[in-house]
């Protein structure tokens, strides 16, 4: 991949207003500013348009001490490239706030200490997962830079190494204050408002435990249909190595809690770990 690259939006005007101004004026009406902000290690945030999730979106990040570097970890939701862990090491992301540099250094170290991070930018072209954050990150600390991670595995080994792997090199880098690790899923999809709030009360109870192999047989036992369990249970070890201690369920509603509709929803979450 050439180091000039540059990653178009592929889902502005669709997930989020296309528009500059529409953009700040929607990402202001949902921060809030009154929320006490933590220097936080990790978070989860949704990723579905903002009329839906945005509000749990909004609402988290507004909970975050924004860092130089957001090393973003989301779900692959369509079958393109060949790695399970699919990282772009370089070049830049734009949205229509402008253009958010890769953090090239700390893509370049994680991807020289893992067995499994490969470079593959294929993954990144189409996928809403993680472009939909960035955004928020802009508007919050417009010199941010990330390093996106885009993954699909069900193996739990590689899964918890990796976020090992993470954590052992961003304290090698000395850069254990300067990264946020985001963690990018929605919750249980197409069930009904109870049924939903069950099976993602399983998987809250693991994520606010730090304990990523509940998480993972919370998902696979009760069929929840979280789609980025992977990136959670990543979030969680390289959390854990980087020394968290606590997380916190700063906000949960689903789609139902928009439209009126309860009868079939998508879930929402946002944590925070510190």
């Amino acid at each position: 991949m050439e180091r000039s690259r540059v990653r178009q939006p592929a889902f502005a005007g669709a997930f989020y207003p296309g528009s500059r101004s529409e953009l700040n004026a929607e990402i202001k009406r949902l921060l809030d500013p009154e929320a006490k902000k933590r220097d936080c290690i990790a978070c989860l945030m949704p990723h579905a348009g903002y009329p839906y999730s945005g509000p749990v979106a909004g609402a988290t990040i507004s909970c975050v001490e924004v860092k130089p570097t957001v090393l973003l970890i989301g779900p692959k939701h369509r079958a393109l490239g060949n790695s399970n862990f699919s990282l772009m090491s370089a070049g830049s992301w734009k949205t229509p706030l402008g253009e958010v540099s890769i953090d090239e250094d700390l893509a370049q170290a994680l991807m020289a200490s893992s067995k499994y991070l490969e470079e593959d930018e294929l993954p990144h072209v189409q996928e809403h997962s993680l472009e939909v954050e960035v955004p928020f990150l802009q508007y919050l600390r417009p010199d941010v830079r990330i390093v996106p991670l885009a993954v699909s595995s069900p193996d739990a080994g590689s899964l918890k190494a990796v976020g090992r792997e993470i954590g052992a090199t961003v304290s090698a880098q000395g850069k254990k204050g300067e990264v946020l690790i985001l963690a990018s899923s929605d919750m249980n999809h197409f069930e009904p408002q109870d049924v939903a709030k069950k099976k993602d009360a399983y998987a809250l109870d693991a994520l606010l435990a730090l304990d990523e192999d509940g998480l993972i047989k919370a998902v696979k036992q009760h069929d929840i249909s979280m789609c980025g369990y992977e990136p959670a249970a990543i979030m969680i070890a390289a959390a854990k190595a980087l020394g968290a201690q606590k997380a916190q369920l700063v906000r949960y509603q689903t789609s139902g809690d928009v439209t009126g509709d309860y009868s079939e929803v998508v879930a929402y979450a946002g944590v925070i770990i510190y």
